[in-house]
């Protein structure tokens, strides 16, 4: 199958630091299709060999074992091409069109790795330049609008150019390979689906911790939060793996109509709920990672005074019979204890103990990163006494290890599904814009709220309330178990 695939912000930081290394894994893998065109658009004057000596030099920044040799690197190179382009002038995308049409590729894949505000105008351009036949799919990276009314505005430009099947709504975490295999898990095994119900289980916590700060990215921090950068998308999507119905078969409208009915099942939040069931804070100076942290109003590009979240901790619950009861604890944050993403399913107690001591419940662990597996913590006897204790021992499947031979990373994956035409593991736009309905309601409750965020120390596990909200139902977080 032969492609072609467009990077709008080509000399951007996601396309050198994540989308270029991704297609290098593939192409060392021999999963890219070899008939393949790969063109960088942006406003630098570039030759393709200048490019090329560009993108050969950020590449040095890659991780060490994905970097490539200079033979590797030649290869894959002979696919780049580079082309300057002012996205506000219709002539520029005439001269992509021409481009393209230096062959017909089967696929002409178009990746919009720019700033979201600039998604109504490409779309705009590509429909009036015809860049929108059934040949043509588009990538769009999140976050997809501010709130719900800018998000139904790109989906509205998107729509009255591209049909909805042509429209690729990318949320990497879907890509990993232990979101994947959640869905083999339940779907594909016969021994958790019984269980996966309130009757079985107590409370699910979806935690996505990164110990790093803003770093050089205060100012598009500050108008973004963690919110809108992590709970609004990767959270929910998530959260709607491990909450949907089985799907009646394995297409991407089958799934993604799952999705959405946990989405409108989610409990909607009122003023009164914000307070009681939202935390949210802002990390001050402190120590991680063994070095000492600065505080986010300290950052660069904040402005001072700064009330932007930096931490979101909230208790939901999904109102139908599976889940009726169950605590959902959702958690990200900034310059916390550890970078730790990780979705664990607590299970209820055995109802009735005949072992003496400790009675710990049995937990699955979905880790995200900094690694992907599944660990499924139970109970044992070590030996034959017949008081003995049971202790804790854990069944652990590290996907790194497992499948080393056909490992694949996440925007490697979904590069791959793009260019293949498959949307199983891409976000729909009704998905996206209820996802926006059930958070602006927190998002207008902060606006009125004067107190602003709460205050923690780097390298925390986040403000102490937080720990309070899960230890109200009679829980933990997970490291404090």
């Amino acid at each position: 199958m032969s492609f072609d695939l467009v990077f709008f912000g080509g000399t951007g930081d996601l396309t050198w630091r994540k989308l270029m290394p991704a297609l290098f894994q593939a192409f060392r893998h021999g999963k890219l299709p070899p008939n393949g065109r790969i063109l960088a658009v942006a406003r630098d004057e570039q030759t393709d060999e200048k490019y090329r000596t560009w993108l050969h030099d950020r590449f040095q920044d890659v991780e060490g074992a994905k970097r490539p040799n200079e033979e590797e690197f030649a290869r894959f190179a002979e696919m780049v091409h580079y082309r300057r382009m002012d996205l506000s002038q219709p002539e520029h995308y005439a001269r992509l069109k021409e481009w393209l049409a230096e062959r017909t590729a089967d696929t002409v894949v178009l990746y919009l790795a720019t700033s979201p505000y600039l998604f109504p105008e490409i779309c705009a351009q590509l429909g009036n330049a015809g860049l929108n036949e059934p040949r043509v799919r588009v990538v769009l990276e999140k976050p997809l609008g501010h709130d719900l009314e800018s998000a139904q505005e790109i989906n509205r430009v998107v729509r009255s150019v591209f049909k909805e099947e042509q429209a690729f709504r990318i949320d990497h975490y879907l890509g990993k390979p232990s979101v994947q295999n959640l869905m083999a898990l339940r779907f594909g095994n016969v021994l958790f689906e019984p269980l996966w119900r309130r009757e079985s289980i107590a409370n699910i916590q979806i935690t996505l911790a990164e110990s790093i700060g803003v770093g050089t990215r205060g100012d598009f921090y500050n108008t973004t939060g963690a919110m809108r950068d992590m709970i609004q998308n990767h959270a929910l999507q998530l959260l709607t793996m491990v909450a949907m119905e089985p799907p009646s078969r394995n297409d991407a409208d089958a799934i993604r109509d799952e999705k959405l009915k946990v989405l409108r099942s989610l409990n909607p939040f009122t003023p009164e709920s914000v307070a009681r069931d939202v935390v949210r804070g802002q990390y001050r100076a402190g120590n991680a990672d063994g070095r000492k942290a600065v505080g986010y109003l300290d950052e660069v590009k904040v402005p001072p005074g700064s009330q932007c979240e930096t931490f979101v901790a909230i208790r939901t619950e999904i109102q139908n019979w599976r889940w009726a009861g169950v605590p959902f604890y959702l958690r990200t944050g900034k310059r916390l204890a550890a970078r730790d993403s990780q979705i664990v399913v607590n299970f209820r107690p055995t109802p009735h103990t005949i072992f003496p001591g400790l009675n710990q419940p049995n937990k699955l662990v979905i880790k995200l990163q900094p690694e992907d597996g599944l660990e499924l913590h139970l109970l044992a006897a070590k030996g034959t006494g017949q008081h003995e204790q049971l202790s804790p021992v854990s069944l652990d499947l590290d996907f790194d290890k497992a499948f080393a031979e056909n490992r694949v990373g996440a925007y490697e994956r979904l590069l791959l599904e793009a260019i293949a035409g498959r949307l199983n593991l891409f976000v729909r736009s009704d998905e996206q814009e209820q996802a926006w309905r059930w958070v602006e309601p927190v998002l207008d409750a902060w606006e009125r709220d004067t107190t602003g965020p709460r205050p923690y120390s780097a390298g925390t596990w986040g403000p102490a309330a937080a720990s309070a909200l899960v230890a109200r139902d009679g829980y933990a977080w997970s490291e404090e178990q």
